[in-house]
């Protein structure tokens, strides 16, 4: 899968998929926690996921030229710092007690992640074998889902455990667990510095010097799969945030750690997705699977829509193990066979994650409005858009010729696709 020279970068930088997935894990147990701790509606609490996933939108491009300049290297240390600083910034906010507070740690926090991603997701995909790419990359995201799940089993201990069963203003856990994290990522930082990491060319790995010259724009694959990842993390997002109300409002009279931890079950099963997912690649082309779980998803989403008891809370869950290979295999196929693009696409990619910013606002004012079963139209509606990129949006068009003094197609000939 990966060739024995870039083994060791490969495992270096997968373990910075571990510590993303840890913070983002966090994140949809903070939502439940500020609403109690902070007196704060399920609307507002939503504007956690908008600080987080709107430092994506607005980092990802800047980090992506400073990659282009300085390598994917100085690349992530920057990205570590970032959040570093983000990770400290939540002790004097837990000390005033200040949502808009937290969200400015958090903004800074989540723009080294973005730096991170920015680097880490297109890097793990020229570490070998473009056939494999999207094995590759859904292999390191299994870690991503490792830290997720470990995020609410030990948030849930921390924030919603006896000792904070007295009422919600104790934000001592908050700053304890932040603290613990900005320590740790600074020691990852420093070896970092120490270690060395291969800088690849990636217009020495695409399949054709036709495609390698296009602008980047003109590459469908990439384009679709920017409307596919927004929608895709949009319905991540989404039913994260709202599971914990969903769980306690179901009517099985569930409380706030027991919501959390099945929270971790559904993450568990997030991991676990991940890690069959890329066995399954190697027996069916990522595009077909991406496709058959988007439409298990849909059906799971009318599920869950239902609100009959224990059954939906378990196709809630169930909808964790069909997302698992979505965001990997979208930006795999995104990024295929852009070569000289492959540091700015991936910039536009991760750019796309604000949809975990913006529709998850949609989807808490529906829940305030309606019900929160009746918030997972939102969901299943952006599971409609991944089955469409799956089933016809990823592929590459290597027909089209282009005029490269004014970017003019000059021979369009759209009927000779590859797929993967």
């Amino acid at each position: 899968m990966t060739k024995n020279k870039y083994l060791f970068p490969f495992i270096m930088i997968t373990s910075l998929f571990f510590m993303w997935g840890f913070a983002y894990g966090l994140l949809d147990v903070l939502n439940k926690h500020f609403q109690e701790a902070l007196d704060i509606t399920k609307t507002r609490s939503t504007l956690l996921q908008a600080a987080y996933f709107g430092a994506y939108f607005l980092v990802a491009l800047p980090a992506g030229m400073f990659m282009n300049k300085y390598g994917y290297k100085k690349g992530i240390i920057m990205g570590l710092l970032l959040y570093a600083v983000g990770a400290f910034l939540f002790y004097p906010a837990a000390e005033q007690a200040s949502f808009n507070s937290f969200l400015l740690a958090l903004f800074i926090l989540a723009s080294g992640l973005a730096c991170l991603e920015t680097a880490a997701n297109p890097y793990v995909t020229v570490l070998g074998s473009p056939e494999t790419s999207a094995t590759r990359l859904n292999l390191s995201q299994c870690f991503n889902g490792v830290g997720s799940f470990l995020g609410p089993i030990i948030a849930s201990y921390l924030f919603f455990g006896e000792s904070n069963s007295s009422g919600g203003s104790n934000l001592d856990s908050v700053k304890l667990i932040y603290v613990i994290i900005g320590i740790l990522v600074l020691l990852v930082v420093g070896v970092f510095l120490k270690i060395k990491l291969p800088e690849i060319k990636e217009s020495e790995i695409v399949s054709s010097s036709e495609l390698n010259k296009r602008p980047l724009f003109s590459h469908s694959n990439f384009v679709l799969g920017i409307v596919a990842q927004f929608f895709y993390v949009a319905a991540q997002v989404g039913i994260a945030t709202l599971f914990i109300n969903y769980c306690t409002e179901s009517g099985v009279k569930l409380d706030n750690a027991t919501a959390a931890k099945l929270l971790s079950g559904g993450l568990i099963l997030f991991t676990a997705g991940r890690f069959v997912g890329t066995a399954l690649m190697r027996v069916f082309e990522p595009n077909k699977l991406l496709a058959l779980y988007a439409v298990i998803n849909v059906l799971l989403c009318g599920v869950v829509m239902l609100n009959d008891g224990w059954i939906s809370i378990y196709a809630l869950m169930a909808l964790f193990f069909f997302m698992s290979i979505m965001f990997p295999t979208i930006f795999a196929l995104s990024i295929k066979d852009l070569g000289q693009h492959t540091k700015k696409a991936s910039s536009f990619i991760i750019m796309s994650i604000v949809g975990g910013a913006l529709v998850p606002y949609v989807m808490g004012s529906v829940a305030d409005h309606y019900s929160t079963p009746i918030s997972y139209i939102v969901p299943l509606i952006c599971f409609v858009v991944v089955f469409l990129y799956g089933l016809q949006g990823y592929k590459v068009k290597k027909s089209i010729k282009y005029n490269l003094n004014n970017n003019e197609e000059i021979l369009p000939n759209a009927g000779l696709d590859t797929q993967r």
